[in-house]
């Protein structure tokens, strides 16, 4: 698949280039950005990459796949564009700005037989593939808790987006780590039957939220405890799943995003393996942590099979608009 990446900050240099150059089945066949700087990032690193100045040059460059990995405001807007055109579409973290967009998406992919991809890269992190195997053997029993945190300690704010208070950008730490827990919740245990959240800015001249903490009742009796905080200085576990059999918990992130920010790639020894010091333990032992895998995501695409539902964005954003909702009036919301 003939693909052009639009977009080049950290997403696209690390957590898209590397795998759409590497995947057997995709071929980076050009990248899209204005940026001086990030134009020679491309050029030293991808010799063989077409570079682009604007999305106008994808329509007629005889493309089968767009990766949409530019700010969040622009998310569903390229998406849109790229499925009118004709083309598949893997987009970035949030979706879209609401649940009613992502839907639309959906249903214009399906109606012109087209592949729209989330990227919820997270679904491959080592822990998360640990605690999806746990669950699948069995191994705790039948659990009632689950515990899953992103959380940093960045007391002084940047001048970027992603800190912006206009809504229009989808900034919030919500929509931005937010995302990827409910995400990995929903394809543990289902769509939730109701949420409460907390949500909250706590960093003196914040503009966007930046401490949240939801609470999420599923159909099979477990209740998701998720938080993420920019303001964080002790971190919590980063799981902690309780079962009536014993308990599963484990601290640090995983290993694979630190990995590509220094160059590394899946061919790189040792990748996506966690130290055994990070290890979790299971009922208070070590147990050795399954190995990320970032590129499963894109070797699925290259073979054509969706690795994530767009119905499974919509209904992250549904519940990221009921967790607002809940915010403000102070009582759970069903969905």
């Amino acid at each position: 698949m003939r693909t052009a990446l639009v977009g080049y900050g950290l997403g696209g240099a690390a957590f898209h280039a590397p795998f759409i150059a590497t995947t057997p089945g995709l071929e980076l066949e050009a990248v899209v950005t204005a940026n001086p700087r990030r134009r020679a990032e491309v050029a030293a690193r991808y010799p063989a990459t077409r570079l682009l100045s604007s999305l106008d040059e994808v329509w007629s460059g005889n493309f089968d796949l767009v990766v949409i990995t530019t700010p969040n405001r622009f998310h569903a807007t390229h998406a849109r564009q790229a499925l009118d055109h004709g083309l598949n579409v893997v987009v970035d973290k949030p979706f879209a700005a609401s649940a009613a967009e992502a839907r639309a998406l959906a249903s214009i992919a399906s109606s012109k037989g087209l592949m729209l991809v989330p990227f919820h890269n997270r679904r491959w992190d080592g822990d998360f593939l640990t605690v999806r195997k746990l669950l699948s053997e069995r191994t705790l029993g039948r659990v009632h808790r689950f515990e899953s945190r992103f959380e940093r300690y960045r007391p002084e704010i940047k001048e970027s987006w992603k800190e912006s208070g206009d809504p229009a950008d989808l900034g919030s730490i919500l929509f931005d780590l937010g995302t990827h827990l409910v995400d990995q919740s929903v394809a543990l245990f289902g769509r939730p039957l109701a949420v409460h959240a907390e949500i909250a800015t706590v960093r003196p001249g914040a503009k966007a939220d930046d401490d949240v903490f939801l609470s999420l009742n599923h159909e099979n009796g477990v209740r998701s405890h998720l938080w993420m905080s920019a303001l964080a200085a002790d971190l919590g576990p980063r799981f902690r799943v309780l079962g009536h059999d014993g308990a599963y918990v484990k601290y640090g992130m995983d290993p694979q995003e630190e990995h590509l920010k220094a160059g590394h790639t899946p061919a790189t020894p040792g990748w996506g393996e966690d130290p055994e010091p990070n290890w979790g333990k299971l009922n208070g032992t070590p147990h050795q942590t399954e190995p990320g895998a970032y590129q499963d995501f894109y070797a699925e695409v290259a073979a054509g099979r969706p690795p994530v539902s767009p119905q499974d964005a919509v209904t992250g954003l549904e519940v990221i608009e009921a967790a607002k909702q809940s915010a403000t009036t102070g009582d759970s919301v069903r969905l």
